[in-house]
């Protein structure tokens, strides 16, 4: 018998994983010993201790082939080997990782509470690409009122700093952990952007699987009262990127800036600003590059499953923002539900319809004159007499209502060339058709009323208006 620290499982356990299915017991089986104070040892020399659980992150490596005789592993009270890797122990398996962090988090807060935004854009850029300033304008661009999850910052927590202090490293569980965690807070809700996460090969299966998720969860509640906080998921990658050497001189030069700013607000006792060790030198600026080439690779990784786009930061800040504006336009394709858009799209957009209008135009025209040669006379001559001099004597309100009552525009096609010819000569017409019926007698046998019906054809013509004064 020796004393657990709560930490420990071994291979007894890791037995019991391979014969049950270890993904669905892991976290039960966990939850079990977790709370126990001591624990019956008992292990040989081919089966050393194989994981270490934290409280509040859980690892176990890929499963070695199943016992093939679990009933024969000897057994035996060595301790523990204090030389066994941590590393080799983390959890590799993100399907492990997410549903073990996913059941905690749902047994804390209930699984009608597990909420997160609709949408979630991943931000990675490379040092000196601004993101500091391009970030928040993203938010602005698509309606985001929240600041933007700065993923160093979360790290920066107590929890994390005890890791760090003790040479460990923080592990994909807990940076997931970390992350739904502030994910679920209100402010989130309608959407976030979200910088540094995912780093790691595993942290973008992890993100793809809370994508899925949030379908799944999005099904399970789509008919129920609270449907509305089960949005459909969307998801978005951008990249703000500089070439290695742009980014060296833009570190650099803002470590001079930092400098000169913080000699001044000593001069006057005034708070100092950061100073960044990588901005003070050349060989850690481009350490810090590295480390965001060896990100983006992995990052690339998430281009089939998410919108992916790359935004060249060496611009000028307006381009730079130029190019936001256009990679983040409204997209119903992705911002709707499927459902809705496969619905909608029978609709053509606008851009469809008038992408030819102007050779539209001329063929219609031209097959007036051919094809309907005294009709389309008559249209322009009632154009000519009647429409002009009411166009005229408005032109500086650069709108006109003609009322007109021949008879010429009861045919559909009369109305068509009118509208044709004033687009042509750069008018905007539209026409609004009215009858209206008078009663003329009454029978006073039957008090059935005969009415005389009168049509009136409303045009409005709008036009540039003149400039009078400056």
């Amino acid at each position: 018998m020796i004393k657990i620290n709560k930490n420990l499982i071994t291979t007894t356990l890791y037995k019991n994983l391979c014969i049950n299915n270890y993904k669905q017991c892991f976290y039960s089986t966990f939850n079990n010993i977790y709370n126990t104070t001591s624990y019956n040892k008992k292990t040989n020399d081919n089966n050393k201790i194989i994981n270490n659980c934290y409280k509040k992150r859980f690892y176990l490596s890929p499963p070695p082939p199943l016992f093939k005789n679990v009933s024969n592993i000897e057994t035996s009270s060595e301790p523990i080997d204090s030389s066994v890797n941590k590393d080799d122990l983390e959890i590799k398996d993100p399907s492990i990782i997410f549903n073990t962090v996913w059941n905690k988090m749902e047994q804390k807060y209930g699984k009608e509470n597990m909420k997160f935004p609709q949408e979630i854009i991943l931000v990675a850029g490379a040092p000196g690409s601004g993101k500091g300033t391009n970030t928040p304008f993203i938010c602005s661009v698509r309606g985001i009122s929240s600041t933007p999850v700065v993923m160093s910052s979360l790290l920066n927590n107590t929890e994390a700093k005890a890791i760090k202090s003790t040479g460990g490293m923080v592990s994909d569980s807990f940076v997931f952990q970390t992350i739904l965690e502030e994910l679920r807070k209100p402010e989130y809700r309608s959407g976030v952007v979200v910088d540094g996460f995912p780093r790691t090969t595993i942290q973008v299966e992890l993100a793809n699987s809370l994508y899925e998720k949030m379908k799944e969860m999005r099904k399970a509640f789509f008919n129920t009262p609270i449907a509305h906080g089960f949005p459909r998921p969307i998801f978005r990658v951008t990249v703000l990127f500089v070439e290695e050497k742009e980014s060296i001189d833009r570190q650099l030069r803002r470590g001079e800036i930092t400098r000169d700013t913080n000699k001044k607000l000593k001069e006057q006792g005034l708070p100092l600003l950061e100073e960044r060790d990588t901005d003070l030198s050349e060989e850690a600026a481009r350490k810090r590059y590295k480390i965001f080439r060896d990100h983006y690779s992995t990052l690339q990784t998430l281009k089939k499953h998410f919108p992916f786009s790359i935004i060249d930061a060496s611009k000028t800040l307006d381009k730079v923002q130029q190019a936001i504006l256009k990679e983040f336009k409204y997209q119903s394709s992705l911002e709707l539900t499927q459902e809705t858009y496969d619905l909608i799209q029978r609709i053509p957009l606008v851009t469809e319809l008038t992408q030819h209008a102007r050779v539209d135009l001329i063929q219609r025209l031209d097959n007036y004159q051919n094809r309907h040669t005294d009709l389309f006379t008559s249209v322009v001559h009632v154009v000519e007499k009647e429409f002009i001099p009411t166009i005229r004597r408005q032109a500086i309100a650069g709108s006109a209502l003609i009322r007109v009552n021949n008879s010429i525009f009861s045919s559909p096609l009369a109305i068509d060339m009118a509208l044709d010819v004033l687009s042509e000569r750069g008018f905007r017409a539209t026409i609004d058709i009215r009858t209206t019926y008078i009663p003329i007698r009454i029978d006073p046998t039957t008090y059935e009323i005969t009415n005389l019906s009168q049509t009136e054809y409303q045009f409005k013509v709008d036009f540039e208006k003149p400039v009078i004064r400056d």
